[in-house]
C-alpha cells in the first residue's frame, strides 16, 4: 500500500504540509504545528484516501483507477469486476479493507486537531475531516459504494459543520461514526480483527462523550442551519 500513500501524500499531504506552516508564520498556531509534519501528512491522507474510496464507481466510469492494487488484486482479477453482482462480496471485502486503512490516520487527525489555538483555523480543519469520518461509516461494508453514489445527508452535513468548533465535538462526533463502524464489522470480514483494533484504539483517544456535548444528529433547527442548507443544497444537489 505504500504506493497509495505516495500518491495521496502528493495529491492533499503535501497540502497540509504547506497550509501547516503557513498558519505557523502567519502567527496562528505554535511551531509545533509546523514541525511535525507526518502529522499533518495524515490529515490529507485521511481526506484523500476518503475521496478515492467513496468515488469508485465513478473513477471507474470514467476509466480511472485509483483503488491500490495492492488491495484489490486479493479479491480480483480486475478492478472493474467488482461492478459485477456476483463479484459483490468480493468488492466490499476490498471496500472495507481500504477503509480499515485509512481508519489508521485518525490518531494523527485528532492529534493535529489538539494542537490548533485559533478557531477559525480550527473550524477550517475540522470540518472536512468530521465529513471523511461519516463517510467512511456510510461506505463500510456498504455494496452500493460499487454501483452507485454514496454520500452524507445534507442536513446531516449542516450539523456537521455546525458542531465542528472545538475538540470535544470532534471526539464526539469521531467516537460516533467509529462506534457505528464498530457495531457493523462483519465477523467474516477479512479484516474484521484490525478493523476492530483501530475502532477500539479511535474510541479510546476519544474518550467518554460528556453529557451535554453535541449530537452530531442532533442540533436544534434554526435560521442558520436553514440557510447553510440551502447552500448546500444548491452546491451539492
Amino acid at each position: 500500500m505504500e504506493d497509495w500513500n505516495e500518491y495521496c501524500h502528493y495529491v492533499a499531504g503535501l497540502i497540509g504540509h504547506g497550509l501547516s506552516r503557513l498558519f505557523v508564520a502567519s502567527g496562528f498556531e505554535d511551531a509545533i504545528v509546523g514541525k511535525e509534519l507526518n502529522v499533518a501528512n495524515s490529515m490529507g491522507l485521511f481526506l484523500q484516501k476518503t475521496n478515492i474510496i467513496r468515488d469508485y464507481l465513478d473513477d471507474i466510469d470514467q476509466k480511472r483507477e485509483f483503488w491500490p492494487k495492492a488491495a484489490w488484486n486479493r479479491y480480483a482479477v480486475s478492478l472493474y469486476d467488482f461492478k459485477s453482482e456476483e463479484n459483490h462480496l468480493d468488492g466490499v471485502h476490498c471496500l472495507n479493507e481500504l477503509i480499515t486503512n485509512a481508519l489508521t490516520h485518525i490518531p494523527h487527525c485528532l492529534l493535529y486537531l489538539s494542537r490548533l489555538k485559533n478557531q477559525s483555523v480550527f473550524n477550517f480543519c475540522a470540518i472536512p475531516q468530521v465529513m471523511a469520518v461519516a463517510t467512511l461509516e456510510r461506505c463500510y461494508n456498504n455494496p452500493d459504494v460499487l454501483t452507485g453514489v454514496v454520500k452524507i445527508r445534507k442536513g446531516e452535513a449542516v450539523n456537521l459543520i455546525l458542531s465542528s468548533t472545538s475538540q470535544e465535538n470532534v471526539k464526539a462526533i469521531f467516537s460516533f461514526y467509529v462506534q457505528r463502524i464498530m457495531d457493523r464489522i462483519p465477523e467474516d470480514d477479512p479484516n474484521a480483527a484490525k478493523t476492530r483494533q483501530l475502532c477500539d484504539q479511535a474510541l479510546e483517544l476519544c474518550g467518554p462523550v460528556k453529557r451535554g456535548a453535541l449530537s452530531p444528529l442532533g442540533l436544534p433547527i434554526s435560521s442558520a442551519v436553514i440557510l447553510l442548507s440551502g447552500v448546500l443544497w444548491y452546491y451539492w444537489g
